[in-house]
């Protein structure tokens, strides 16, 4: 675990995959076309909290969803790349444009599609019901699943290891 806070101590990106990351990976569609995702609320205020702590957040999907675009608007998410079946480009692309180094970037996935961009991070990690081959991959592993907490869980590993966590947390407490 020493090695995982020594990496995570490193990170100013975290980038987000949406689907089974950040949601279930349920998929609800309406009979209108209308697409439908669930988020998990503990999940938004992690990422709120470590953007705080001057932590930037990058999503790069496959899907485009207006409710995507919707919800990282609220979440004040700027880095935004949706439709990226090959996931590459954007990383590359958000990389070059924060001028940081693979070591400086951590990506949150769950399948196969996702190790390109995890074979280069700093700190790869993989939700708990990932596809085993992407979790064989990963530098970590959450204990909850996509969707249910684990981008919280991602969000307090990082700042725990850059020391803000606790002081975070405390500031809840004070009148």
């Amino acid at each position: 675990m020493q090695d995982i806070l020594e990496k995570a101590a490193q990170i100013k990106l975290v980038i987000f995959d949406v689907d089974g990351v950040l949601t279930d990976g349920s998929l609800y569609l309406g009979d209108d076309g209308q697409e439908y995702k669930a988020f998990n609320s503990l999940d938004g205020h992690g990422m709120t909290m470590l953007q705080q702590t001057g932590v930037q957040i990058g999503i790069i999907t496959g899907r485009t969803s207006k409710v995507v675009e919707i919800r990282m608007h609220s979440l004040g998410i700027q880095h935004l790349y949706q439709g990226q079946r090959d996931k590459r480009p954007a990383y590359a692309e958000l990389r070059s444009r924060l001028d940081l180094d693979d070591s400086q970037i951590a990506y949150v996935g769950d399948d196969v599609v996702d190790l390109p961009v995890m074979s280069r991070v700093g700190l790869a990690i993989a939700v708990q019901d990932a596809h085993a081959f992407a979790k064989q991959h990963a530098h970590w592993i959450t204990p909850s699943a996509g969707g249910k907490g684990a981008a919280r869980e991602v969000c307090e590993l990082i700042m725990e290891a850059q020391g803000n966590l606790h002081s975070h947390l405390e500031s809840y407490l004070e009148p």
